[in-house]
């Protein structure tokens, strides 16, 4: 009984052993190379994965049939044995099992019973080892980075661990508790109002072009014979109302002359030069004694007129510009018909120099004029043209002090242009007049003074600041800068243009807000250089 519950066991474990061979060759690589298995064999053979796979197989099945033969024959001989001797003959059945020798030279005789032609499986084979070799190379590459993939420390890592510290939202409240600040720039959930960009032609307008044809028409747009005609009329009556029948009446010829040797003096660099000294007859210029008298020069500059005397006094208690008030109107609705200025428009305040009596005179210490008019001026940052002008005539009489100001020149002055950058000075920029600018489809960059309530305290504070630092925050429609050049300075810029914390990659690490500033912000001041020269 023994014998054969042995002899059982060792058919079951060879029928299994069958089978994970069988298993492991048929889903192998691509091609199975059966080669020298012992010393009797003297020659290899190469076979398709489908023929070892068959080969296979076959070879399987007739080992567990001839297993199986031997198993009951085994089991027979045992049974008599079992009879004959008893248990203790049992050990010598279990040393009877074929020989792994003889086992491999079964398997040879197998395999050369199947022959293959061996010209049609060559060709087949070398098709097959090349994409076995592929195949393996490709698992050896994934198996290569899957490895580096399970070593690599930072991938494996806590993304909470790992967050920039700058990308951290921080949020600020402002000083009267209104709005909320954010130190990291909108996403996609949190997008900063939009605004089309100008692409128009930079340059003189279509209208100006088509109406010039020599340096004279050219001069006659700036001058146009509407203007002529006021000027024209106003220094006539004036002049007989002077002069009487002496005076001569005054043509567009006279006032053309006039005009054009005021210019001329500017060009020669002579407006602080006496006027007899352009006259004289040694030192003085030609072109001056050619054109008209001295004497006639200094009689028009006494009795040229802009407006009605007789009707001034009414109008000038309502308007303290009522002397030029109509000229001016209709010479600075000309202005942006002649010219389209660039993407970058700059608004800020002129100071032509005059020390006469003027009841709108104002003290500017920063300008080299120091006394003179005060004109609000749009220009385009470029070329310094000046797009839109606005004289300060002051608080009027008996009315309290303007309150915004600055945000209504703004608007006054961009009133009419679309998809610009408005640069412009602390006195100016404000949050609302950046909300009111994207109304129109402008943006807004500049300095902003520290005592406005729409800024938080935490970017204001001088405290603690390294040297060339930056602090940003954000808000849905502005962003904010606080630079810090040097010790006890801080700069503040606020912008409706820009939607990120980009720093330059200069040593001071300025913001980007802050270099896009200083290209723009002198436009105003470069048209006060470029005119100083005509001030006579």
């Amino acid at each position: 009984m023994y014998g054969d519950t042995h002899t059982h066991n060792k058919i079951k474990q060879k029928k299994k052993a069958g089978k994970k061979l069988f298993c492991h060759k048929f889903w192998g690589i691509s091609c199975f190379t059966l080669g020298e298995r012992s010393s009797k064999m003297k020659r290899q053979k190469l076979f398709t994965a489908q023929e070892t796979c068959e080969l296979i197989f076959n070879q399987a099945v007739e080992k567990n049939d001839q297993d199986e033969d031997d198993s009951s024959s085994d089991a027979e001989e045992n049974n008599d044995e079992d009879r004959a001797y008893g248990p203790h003959a049992s050990s010598f059945s279990e040393e009877s099992p074929t020989s792994p020798a003889a086992e491999t030279e079964e398997q040879y005789e197998v395999m050369e019973n199947d022959e293959y032609d061996e010209e049609e499986s060559e060709p087949e084979m070398e098709e097959v080892s090349s994409v076995e070799d592929y195949t393996s190379d490709e698992e050896k590459e994934s198996t290569d980075e899957e490895e580096s993939v399970e070593e690599d420390p930072a991938e494996t890592e806590d993304p909470a661990e790992t967050e920039d510290p700058a990308e951290t939202e921080e949020y600020f409240q402002s000083k009267d508790k209104k709005l909320i600040w954010c130190s990291v720039p909108p996403s996609d959930r949190r997008r900063m109002m939009k605004v089309e960009r100008d692409k128009s032609h930079c340059g003189p307008t279509t209208y100006a072009i088509s109406r010039i044809d020599d340096i004279k028409s050219t001069f006659a747009l700036f001058l146009p014979k509407s203007i002529e005609e006021v000027i024209l009329n106003m220094t006539n009556k004036e002049g007989r109302r002077v002069y009487g029948n002496k005076w001569r009446k005054m043509d567009p010829i006279d006032l053309q002359a006039y005009v054009g040797m005021l210019i001329l003096a500017g060009v020669y660099r002579s407006n602080k030069e006496p006027t007899a000294s352009l006259w004289h007859a040694e030192s003085g210029r030609t072109f001056f004694r050619a054109t008209m008298t001295l004497k006639v020069f200094q009689k028009i500059s006494r009795i040229i007129r802009f407006d009605d005397k007789d009707t001034r006094g009414d109008r000038r208690a309502r308007d303290k510009l009522a002397p030029i008030r109509d000229v001016w109107n209709k010479w600075v609705s000309l202005l942006p018909m002649m010219y389209n200025p660039g993407t970058d428009v700059t608004v800020d305040e002129r100071l032509v120099p005059f020390r006469g009596r003027c009841p709108f005179k104002q003290y500017i210490s920063c300008k080299p004029g120091k006394y003179g008019i005060k004109i609000w001026a749009a220009c385009d940052a470029r070329s310094s043209y000046a797009w839109n002008m606005q004289v300060y005539t002051g608080k009027p009489a008996g009315a309290q002090s303007e309150k915004n100001q600055g945000k209504r020149v703004v608007l006054e002055m961009t009133e009419g242009l679309q998809g610009k950058r408005i640069t412009c000075d602390n006195f100016f920029t404000s949050y609302d007049l950046g909300l009111q600018l994207l109304r129109r489809k402008l943006y807004m960059v500049g300095t902003v003074r520290r005592n406005k309530p729409e800024l938080p305290p935490a970017l204001v504070s001088k405290m603690n600041r390294a040297q060339f630092s930056s602090k940003f925050a954000f808000t849905e429609t502005h962003a904010l800068v606080s630079y810090h050049p040097r010790k006890q300075k801080n700069v503040l810029l606020m912008s409706t243009l820009h939607r990120d914390a980009v720093l330059s990659t200069r040593d001071d690490k300025r913001p980007k807000i802050i270099e896009d500033y200083n290209r723009n912000k002198g436009g105003v001041d470069n048209l006060d250089k470029v005119l100083h020269i005509y001030y006579l």
